[in-house]
C-alpha cells in the first residue's frame, strides 16, 4: 500500500516568518521522514517554491532552497499549502504568480488539496473552497469569510475534512490535520505510533475547539487525567457521565464543564471518539470478529459499530480492516473478555 506523493508549496516570495516556518516544518516532520518500521510504503514528499526551483527565501538567518517550482505539483497525490504571504491576508495582495492556476490544475488532475492556517486563502482564491465548509486560524477567519463569501468559514474547529479538500487552523492544528491524513491513508495504528514518537496527542478530532477556556483554574482540572486514563482502559463498560464524574469526585455538571474546557468537546463525544480509536486499533491488529470488536470498544452490537464507522470514518468496519489489517496481535485476557 502506497501513501502517495505529497507536494508542499512554499508561497513566501521574500522571507519566511517564524510562525510560517513552524507550519512549514509540520508536513516535513509527518510526511518527509520515512518510517519503515511503521509502514513499508511512506510518502514521497517534494518541496515546491512559487519562485521556481533553486531559488529560496530567507528570514531570521534561515535560508531555504527548493528542488522544484510549481511544476512539482503536477502528478502529486496530495498538495499542501502551509501559508501565504502576510500581504495576501492583511492587504489583499495577489497570490504569487501562477499559484492559483497550479492549484486548480492539480485539483483537476485528482490531487487531494490541503491547507494549513493561511494556506486557505490560496485554496479560496483558486476557487477550490467555493460551496465548501473550511477553516483557518481564528485570527484570520473573519477576513477569509469577508473576502470569499461563497466559502462557509468555521472559526471554531481545528480542521475540516471535506473529502478531497481539507483545511486546518494555524500552528499545532496543522499537525492534527496531517496526522489525520496519515490515519486516513495508513490507518489508526500507524498514526497513533507516529504521534507517540512526536510526543503529541494521538487524535484530536477536527471538530474540537481551536482554543480552550484558560480562565478555568488549573487546580480544578487536577482530577481529569487519571479518570480519562481509567476510562480508556475500560471502554468495554457502559460508561456514563455520572460514572466518570463520580470517579473524578466531581458533580456531573462540574465534570462536564471541566472536560469541555480542557478538550473542547463533550464527555459523550469524547467517549465516542475514544471508542472509535479503540475499534480501529482492534480491526487493524487482531482478527477478532466484528461483534467482539464492538463489545471491546464499547460500541455495542456489530450493527452499532457499523453505524458509527460509516458516519465517522466513512467506510464499514470490514472495508477498514481490508485496507489496514497488518497482522494479528496476541489475544490475551484483556481481549478475551471485558476488563474487570
Amino acid at each position: 500500500m502506497s501513501a502517495g506523493s505529497v507536494a508542499v508549496v512554499v508561497a513566501e516570495e521574500i522571507g519566511i516568518p517564524s510562525w510560517d516556518l513552524y507550519e512549514l516544518s509540520i508536513p516535513f516532520t509527518v510526511f518527509g521522514k520515512p518510517q519503515p518500521d511503521l509502514s513499508d510504503h511512506w510518502y514521497d514528499m517534494r518541496l515546491c517554491a512559487t519562485k521556481g526551483p533553486g531559488q529560496g527565501a530567507a528570514d531570521f538567518g534561515v535560508s531555504l532552497r527548493t528542488p522544484y517550482g510549481l511544476e512539482g505539483l503536477t502528478g502529486a497525490d496530495t498538495v499542501v499549502v502551509t501559508s501565504v504571504p502576510d500581504t495576501c491576508v492583511e492587504e489583499g495582495a495577489p497570490l504569487p504568480d501562477g499559484l492559483a492556476d497550479a492549484l486548480r490544475a492539480a485539483h483537476a488532475e485528482g490531487a487531494r488539496m490541503v491547507s494549513l492556517c493561511t494556506g486557505a486563502f490560496a485554496l479560496a482564491e483558486a476557487g477550490l473552497l467555493d460551496g465548501r465548509r473550511a477553516t483557518a486560524h481564528w485570527m484570520h477567519t473573519a477576513q477569509l469569510a469577508a473576502r470569499y463569501p461563497d466559502v462557509t468559514v468555521d472559526d471554531s474547529v481545528l480542521y475540516v475534512d471535506d473529502g478531497d479538500v481539507l483545511t486546518s487552523a494555524g500552528l499545532t492544528a496543522g499537525l492534527d490535520l496531517c496526522l489525520h491524513l496519515v490515519r486516513r491513508d495508513l490507518g489508526a495504528h500507524v498514526a497513533n505510533q507516529l504521534a507517540r514518537r512526536m510526543v503529541v496527542p494521538a487524535h484530536r478530532p477536527g471538530g474540537q475547539a481551536q482554543f480552550i477556556d484558560l480562565s478555568v483554574p488549573e487546580t480544578d482540572d487536577g482530577g481529569l487525567g487519571p479518570v480519562l486514563e481509567w476510562a480508556r482502559a475500560h471502554l468495554d463498560r457502559p460508561l456514563t457521565v455520572d460514572d466518570l464524574a463520580r470517579r473524578a469526585s466531581m458533580s456531573p455538571r462540574t465534570f462536564y464543564r471541566r472536560l469541555h474546557a480542557a478538550t473542547g468537546t463533550t464527555p459523550l463525544q469524547w467517549l465516542l471518539n475514544q471508542r472509535l480509536v479503540r475499534a480501529q486499533s482492534l480491526l487493524e491488529t487482531t482478527d477478532l470478529p466484528v461483534e467482539r470488536v464492538g463489545e471491546l470498544s464499547g460500541l455495542g452490537t456489530a450493527n452499532n459499530l457499523r453505524h458509527h464507522f460509516l458516519k465517522q470514518v466513512g467506510v464499514s468496519p470490514a472495508d477498514y480492516r481490508r485496507s489496514f489489517f497488518t497482522h494479528p496481535a496476541p489475544t490475551g485476557p484483556d481481549l478475551a473478555r471485558p476488563a474487570a
